[in-house]
């Protein structure tokens, strides 16, 4: 697998966009509290949205363009068909 943007919905309805090369082991580190400051304590979670890069910088770069779009954005393409 290659370079993963990845959105989670949160136990309280939050949304946290993350970056990884291996999204099922990403996915176990935030489940157990080891994935990111924002995601602990926030479980269990729904895997929400995920876009594949080509490399690390382009999904880097599309991280930031998602964290950037307001909530009612994020639901809207996660919400869209992949």
């Amino acid at each position: 697998m290659g370079w993963v943007v990845y959105i989670l919905e949160c136990t309280d309805g939050t949304l946290y966009t993350g970056i990884t090369n291996d999204l099922e082991n990403r996915i176990k580190a935030h489940e157990t509290g080891r994935g990111a400051k924002y995601t602990k304590g926030r479980g269990p979670f729904r895997l929400a949205y995920t876009e594949e890069c080509a490399s690390r910088s382009e999904a880097s770069r599309r991280e930031i363009q998602i964290k950037k779009l307001d909530r009612r954005a994020k639901l809207q393409i996660t919400a869209d068909p992949v």
